[in-house]
């Protein structure tokens, strides 16, 4: 009885479970739905224990039939060698069916001779479908990436209050432009890297997330060496700004250079120079460069040398030179001038004048010039003589004197007779030449008014174009 009912019921639950399967597949879900493509079968398709090859056979055509990807379906099965003959739409669906009858109870090989049709060079199902997936990915990625933008745009909010916050500490501890700029960047940077890394993290993005924050600081070096001559003009700007070894308007040399400041920027310093030309100094030579700065100290001391002739008084001299430079409203009388004997020379003992004056207010090229003339109109008032380089000539064996007689006869010397010598150079005739009086005032037309010329300079610099638009570094100083 039992192997009867084992008789009957073996072959029905062989033709259910052979219709349930063909109704699972046949699902209109299952069939369009590509997913189930690359998906391998995940049980063993059973048959009885003595299968036959010819329900081998039946039972995979029967399940390549009911995929509907395939046509012209052919299976054979000879002692458990499945032989596949059909016409599959795409790959997948021929290594599907490899897998299907690898599977399959008492087939121990698989021979797939199934053939693919070859697309149409006109057919974009494929493009269309690739353009489906892709909107159907991105509009599953629109939550995701409005939150990642709420996180970005959260991070630049907290990274601009972050800034804000630590400025207005920066301006209470230093009044310096660019170092209150570095320290916000400083503060804000690293906030909204924050931000853009947790905005990454959310969208999946996970491994461009790490490589960003990792990659900061070899960013950093690579930007470094490859911006090194700007990046060393950024650095030099901030320390100039700092230490401020000049101030706007200030008469400067560096180097070969001379003029007036008229801005630090984050590349380099401008001057104006005294003729009207602008010059730009990379910082970083401006910091490895010896400065002068000609009006940190409104005094400054000129001097200019005067000869007299060795027959003159030098003390005499000095003292008529000293009033001269005591009476001019140029020079102070705190550092007090002075008058000294710098040099015996061939024919003139050399006075050097030293002499102040305040740079804020006079030029010293026309108080130079003014105490020029004003000392040579003294001198020649009192006398005395300023006489150009001479040379002094010996003749060893003396100077023969011929006499010119009346009946013009010349007078040999006799033997013996000395010969005179001059002791002195014999004076030269004077030359008749009309003498124009000195100008006594302090400053002559051509010299103009003794001031400065720094007023002219700056005239000219705002005539003149601009060099950079960037923020001069040292706003605040008070141009002189």
């Amino acid at each position: 009885m039992i192997n009867q009912l084992r008789r009957w019921c073996l072959p029905i639950l062989f033709v259910v479970a052979t219709l349930a399967s063909n109704l699972a597949l046949a699902q209109p879900d299952d069939v369009a739905s590509d997913k189930t493509i690359g998906t391998e079968p995940v049980k063993e398709v059973a048959v009885q224990s003595v299968t036959e090859d010819s329900q081998i056979a039946e039972r995979l055509a029967a399940i390549l039939t009911a995929t509907n990807w395939f046509r012209e379906v052919k299976v054979k099965v000879d002692k458990g060698v499945a032989f596949l003959d059909a016409t599959a739409a795409k790959q997948e669906h021929k290594e599907w069916a490899t897998q299907l009858a690898n599977k399959t109870e008492d087939v121990v090989a698989v021979v797939n001779r199934m053939r693919v049709d070859q697309p149409n060079v006109f057919d974009f199902s494929p493009a269309a479908e690739q353009f489906e997936q892709l909107t159907r990915e991105s509009i599953q990625a629109l939550p995701g990436l409005g939150f990642a933008l709420a996180l970005i745009a959260g991070g630049w909010l907290l990274s601009w209050a972050v800034a804000w916050i630590v400025g207005r500490v920066a301006q209470r501890r230093t009044p310096n432009l660019l170092l209150q700029s570095v320290v916000r960047r400083a503060a804000a940077i690293p906030v909204l890297i924050l931000g853009i890394y947790l905005a990454l993290r959310v969208t999946g993005l996970t491994q461009l997330a790490a490589t960003i924050l990792g990659g900061t600081g070899l960013l950093g070096i690579v930007i470094g060496i490859a911006f090194r001559d700007i990046a060393e003009n950024f650095l030099a700007s901030i320390l100039i700004s700092i230490q401020r070894p000049f101030a706007v308007g200030q008469l400067v040399r560096i180097d070969e250079h001379y003029g007036y400041v008229q801005a630090v920027t984050t590349r380099g310093t401008q001057l104006m120079t005294l003729d009207g030309n602008h010059v730009q100094i990379p910082n970083s030579t401006i910091y490895k460069s010896i400065i002068v700065n000609e009006t940190a100290n409104p005094n400054m001391r000129l001097n200019f040398v005067l000869g007299i002739g060795y027959a003159d008084a030098a003390s005499a001299a000095q003292a008529e030179i000293l009033s001269v430079l005591r009476e001019h409203d140029a020079v102070l009388s705190d550092p007090e001038p002075l008058v000294l004997v710098d040099d015996l020379a061939s024919s003139t003992v050399n006075l050097r004048i030293y002499f102040w004056i305040d740079t804020d207010y006079f030029s010293p090229l026309k108080v130079r010039s003014a105490l020029l003339r004003a000392v040579k109109r003294r001198m020649q008032e009192r006398g005395f003589t300023m006489p150009d380089e001479a040379r002094e000539m010996i003749f060893p064996e003396g100077v023969p004197v011929v006499l010119q007689q009346s009946n013009s006869t010349l007078a040999e010397p006799s033997a013996g007779q000395q010969i005179a010598r001059p002791s002195q150079p014999a004076a030269t005739a004077a030359i008749p030449s009309t003498h124009v009086p000195e100008d006594v005032s302090e400053s002559s037309l051509g010299e103009g008014n003794l001031q400065t010329d720094r007023k002219t300079i700056s005239e000219q610099a705002a005539r003149s174009r601009r060099l950079s638009d960037a923020t001069n570094l040292l706003d605040g100083d008070t141009s002189l």
